[in-house]
């Protein structure tokens, strides 16, 4: 484990300035607002849990355009006092009605934007889980900053601007979300002031809903919160929405839905500790490549040189080929995990990489006796587009407990339920109308969610290290990328966010309509010409980024060295990104 000096993530100066250090508590979040909303639970005195649901839950109000309060959550805890890490998965199901046949027979197999693609929201349940298990402050306590950024409103970054009016024809085609979205008709410019009041009057609902229970105690109050979104008010007014409009979410789908607790997904790769989430998201990709790449030393390849970027991205292939092949909701379809994970089955598939020359498509998956491998037909494209939505943020408290935690949902192609200011979770655009696909829609089943959080410990435990970020199926590879900056190339975290990334697109989308894009390979302009082009030399179809783009993720972090006691944080400055601590 290389660390460039005695405190793990930190080093010295580096590109955009100092490595934020502290030694108490700390957030890093996608949006600079968001990782102050969650810094000043944590001076409150809230733990990481706490902190984190408020940055997670600002995330839906100051990145509306890729989060949404109604959306989903996944979240990893890991508890200090005895070293366990819990995933809440935050997902919603597809509703009793759902159907693969019905979009085959209808939409020639496809899911098309709306209210078809709603699944139960699985956002508030899954953040109200985590204080009621976890937390110790209130709902209302939590959500406080993002009632008056809802209600007052704030400055709207530029990126914030960008997204809306590079997507104004889609927020158009629905009503509410135009007038929400762009208010006065028209996109907002950067610095406008932003507001959702419709938002505000939701989260404030809930606020109130969980004070007039809160004599029975904190539990009470944190279940009648969750009551008001899933059975109350809220929970009508989607389902009527649906029923008049042609949708399929009910009060029966929303009435008993609760967001599941369950272990997560463990390797170790050299000195470090991975856990991500379980195989209903792609979290168990990243765990795959890494025990692909078990036995080679990365660092002697050079960082970003022609064969440590041509490494990664053929383990990359590996990984994703069995993730489109096996990966679906576990209490649904069997997933080969353990075998999938092994160090029989990794070392197979690193023996299939040829060092000199790319594989020029997705991969054959790897064949597990008593599994199919379906690949189904899909659409072949060119250009890969920006990933839709996601943020990410982390937070750690003083006694040295972890929040992870991936929120996402966009507001342009899921409608908007007028009066709520809530986009229920268009997540059903990562589900597979394939008949025998193991992500294929169904009743109460989970689509295979992009957003996937991670926690790692670092030099046989000295440090821990949440992290995660925004980018569709970039998000691994990003992931990837940052982590093996830290642990075996020695960089200070911010560092290792800022460093150039790249990342393969050759394998279907998760989105609908799932489109696949044969061996690109996308570098960041930093990367140099002679590495492009020794790229190009093994094969691989090259395309250049600019030198700083939000398609290659936006990684945020935090890092406690346990050993002496610091803590270090940065946000990745390709989008609004930022870290708060002392």
């Amino acid at each position: 484990m290389a660390t460039g000096g005695n405190v793990i993530g930190l080093k010295g100066i580096s590109g955009h300035g100092n490595v934020l250090t502290g030694s108490r508590h700390m957030v890093s979040a996608a949006h600079y607002q968001a990782a102050h909303a969650g810094f000043l639970i944590l001076e409150a005195g809230g733990n990481a849990v706490d902190a984190g649901v408020a940055a997670g839950i600002a995330l839906g109000v100051t990145q509306c355009d890729l989060v949404n309060v109604a959306g989903v959550a996944p979240i990893m805890i890991r508890l200090a006092a005895t070293g366990e890490v819990i995933t809440i998965d935050g997902l919603g199901v597809w509703p009793a009605k759902a159907s693969s046949a019905y979009f085959r027979d209808k939409h020639k197999g496809a899911i098309p934007a709306g209210l078809m693609r709603a699944v139960v929201p699985g956002g508030p349940s899954g953040w109200i889980t985590a204080l009621e298990r976890y937390g110790t402050m209130s709902f209302g306590d939590v959500v406080s900053a993002s009632i008056r950024f809802a209600r007052d409103g704030f400055p709207a970054d530029p990126r914030l601007c960008e997204t809306i009016s590079g997507n104004e024809a889609s927020y158009r085609r629905f009503a509410e979300n135009a007038r929400i979205m762009m208010p006065g008709g028209k996109p907002p410019l950067p610095g406008d002031m932003f507001r959702q009041t419709d938002l505000a009057r939701s989260l404030q609902y809930m606020v109130d809903e969980e004070k007039r229970a809160s004599g029975k105690g904190r539990a009470a109050g944190l279940a009648a919160a969750h009551a008001a979104f899933y059975q109350g008010d809220i929970a009508r007014t989607i389902t009527d929405y649906h029923a008049k409009n042609g949708g399929w979410l009910s009060m029966d789908d929303m009435r008993p839905f609760k967001a599941r607790l369950e272990k997560p997904v463990r390797t170790r790769h050299g000195s470090v500790e991975v856990y991500t989430c379980g195989p209903w998201c792609q979290g168990p990709a990243l765990n795959m490549v890494l025990s692909i790449l078990a036995r080679d030393d990365v660092r002697a390849l050079g960082h970003n040189s022609p064969a440590y970027i041509h490494l990664l991205t053929e383990a990359i292939k590996l990984a994703f080929s069995d993730r489109e092949a096996y990966f679906g909701d576990p209490l649904f379809v069997d997933v080969p995990l353990d075998t999938l994970l092994s160090e029989k089955y990794a070392a197979g598939r690193r023996q299939q990489i040829d060092s000199a020359r790319s594989c020029p498509q997705m991969p054959e998956a790897g064949e597990i006796g008593g599994y199919p491998r379906l690949r189904p037909d899909v659409p072949i494209a060119y250009v890969p587009p920006p990933s839709p939505d996601t943020a990410y943020c982390a937070a750690i408290d003083r006694d040295g407990n972890v929040f992870s935690a991936t929120p996402s949902d966009s507001s342009y192609d899921a409608e908007m339920i007028p009066g709520t200011g809530f986009c229920p979770s268009g997540r059903g655009s990562q589900s597979w109308t394939v008949a025998g696909h193991p992500s294929e829609v169904a009743p109460f089943k989970r689509p295979r969610l992009t957003p996937n959080p991670a926690i790692a410990i670092l030099a046989d435990g000295q440090a821990v290290m949440p992290f995660g970020t925004p980018g569709g199926d970039v998000q691994t590879q990003a992931m990837l990328q940052v982590l093996l900056n830290v642990s075996a190339f020695g960089m200070d975290l911010r560092s290792a966010i800022e460093a150039p990334r790249f990342a393969s697109y050759s394998f279907p989308s998760s989105f609908e309509p799932h489109e696949y894009y044969p061996n690109r390979l996308a570098l960041e302009g930093r990367i140099d010409n002679a590495t492009m082009n020794g790229l190009r030399e093994r094969g691989h179809d090259v395309l250049e980024w600019p030198e700083w783009t939000r398609l290659a993720g936006s990684v945020c972090s935090v890092i406690h060295d346990v050993k002496h006691g610091v803590l270090t944080g940065a946000g990745d400055p390709r989008r609004a990104s930022y870290a708060v601590g002392w």
